[in-house]
């Protein structure tokens, strides 16, 4: 299997495609997790063992890296494009809401910011 580098890494906002699209500067980094619910569906005829069915899926997130320009709004809906590489189908892309921003200021270091997102709906997953 081919490995990647994250250097061509982004987080963009907006509408893919439509020249709508604004990279959050200074991003240094990005984590996702998509999720399905697990509903347990454990009987009598299961003789102890337990039965699971799938349930709904969801993702949430987290971007960090380093000061440049006002922080992104939070509380909004945004279209988010969570870029791997600088190849196309290396993004996974949907509708979320920025649900926080935390602030990281040292007397010896850089300003950094974090944000954390929920997402609103379906996630397009990044492909080979």
């Amino acid at each position: 299997m081919a490995h990647i580098s994250g250097k061509n890494g982004a987080v963009l906002t907006g509408t893919a495609g439509d020249g709508d699209e604004s990279e959050i500067t200074g991003i240094k980094s990005w984590t996702l997790d998509y999720v399905a619910d697990a509903l347990e569906v454990t009987d009598f005829v299961d003789a102890g063992v337990r039965d699971y069915v799938a349930g709904c899926t969801g993702w949430t997130g987290t971007f960090e890296g380093y000061k440049d320009g006002a922080p992104t709004a939070i509380g909004t809906k945004v279209s988010i494009h969570l870029q791997e590489s600088d190849t196309a189908n290396q993004m996974w892309e949907g509708d979320c809401i920025l649900t926080g921003v935390h602030a990281n200021t040292s007397f010896d270091g850089v300003v950094t910011y974090s944000y954390d997102f929920t997402g609103c709906g379906a996630l397009t997953v990044a492909t080979a």
